[in-house]
């Protein structure tokens, strides 16, 4: 399978893939969704920093001068927060928080932005390594589903059908595809600019993980909750260490 196919199969994954999954959550009774959604957010959040620390970092690094580097993600997360900030780039992973005051057609723009930025992402990842493809589209999926468990909640309270909230958020979940084949292109091309689009998308998982994953699991703060988060991270972070063992 050459490197496109991979990349367009782990972009459909990432986007009708976590769609689908984050559906088949709202089947289940809201009191196991609220402990098996929590756990999932412990798990994304170490997927998302073993793939930013253990393998777009350090990519990145081999590609370019470190200073250069550090400065692109440091401009990157910034960047992030002001786009937080006008509510285009927004991370809810509950069924409701602040953000999911916006009406239903906000939501939507807002996570079709989101998963153009994942969507170059997975195309960068891939041109760097397979394995760091593997892996950050390993960390894509794991954050997307609990994220569009939150976006279905808000929808159908906002009076949408279950039909119309999952194809809608199937439409949206296309613009992973939008942002993948344009990067492969153009970085296939401007291979100079691959360091940097590594700096940016290891600095949207950084931001993702530290902004507003972990604040969310520091609200349950009883022992076995602490003990099963601080786990399943570790659990996420391993499994990243351990796709990328053969880079």
């Amino acid at each position: 399978m050459n490197l496109l196919a991979w990349i367009l199969v782990f972009a459909l994954l990432g986007s009708i893939g976590a769609v689908s999954g984050a559906s088949l959550f709202l089947l289940f009774p809201e009191h196991m969704r609220k402990g098996l959604v929590p756990a999932l957010v412990s798990y994304a959040t170490g997927t998302l920093l073993g793939a930013a620390f253990l393998g777009m970092l350090p990519g990145a690094l081999n590609l370019a001068p470190a200073r250069e580097i550090m400065e692109t993600v440091l401009c990157g997360m910034v960047g992030f927060f002001i786009l937080e900030k006008l509510v285009i780039w927004r991370h809810c992973h509950e069924e409701s928080c602040e953000a999911h005051d916006q009406a239903g057609i906000l939501i939507l723009i807002g996570d079709a932005f989101h998963n153009f930025v994942d969507g170059v992402v997975i195309a960068a990842a891939f041109l760097a390594s397979l394995e760091l493809g593997i892996a950050a589209s390993l960390a894509v999926i794991a954050h997307e589903v609990p994220q569009e468990v939150g976006d279905f909640a808000i929808l159908l309270d906002s009076g949408y059908g279950r039909v119309k909230a999952f194809i809608l958020n199937g439409l949206s979940s296309l613009a992973t595809l939008l942002g993948a084949l344009p990067a492969y292109f153009w970085l296939g091309e401007t291979r100079a600019a691959l360091p940097y689009i590594l700096a940016i998308s290891a600095s949207s998982f950084i931001y993702i993980a530290a902004a507003d994953l972990i604040p969310g699991l520091h609200r349950q703060t009883s022992r076995t909750a602490s003990l099963r988060q601080l786990l399943l991270l570790l659990a996420g972070i391993g499994t990243i260490s351990y796709l990328r063992l053969g880079d």
